[in-house]
């Protein structure tokens, strides 16, 4: 079966860093799509994408994971 090949080039491959108690750094522009459908949009270079649910500014981190230590983040 022939695979039909993609109009025009590839666009470049994004780099995705997780930040271990943080937010996921995401090089942009990006735009996010929520599970409403909505759709939110960044031109900056880096965004930084909320992980913790804790952000007033969702999806977009504010640093409010800062706050509070995440239960699996602690020391036992």
């Amino acid at each position: 079966m022939h695979t039909p090949e993609p109009a025009g080039p590839a666009p470049a491959a994004r780099t995705v860093r997780v930040v271990p108690g943080g937010p996921v750094l995401i090089e942009g522009p990006v735009e996010v799509v929520l599970p409403d459908g909505t759709r939110a949009r960044s031109d900056r270079f880096v965004v930084a994408v909320c992980t913790c649910r804790r952000s007033r500014r969702y999806p977009w981190c504010d640093t409010s994971h800062r706050r509070r230590v995440r239960r699996d983040d602690r020391e036992v």
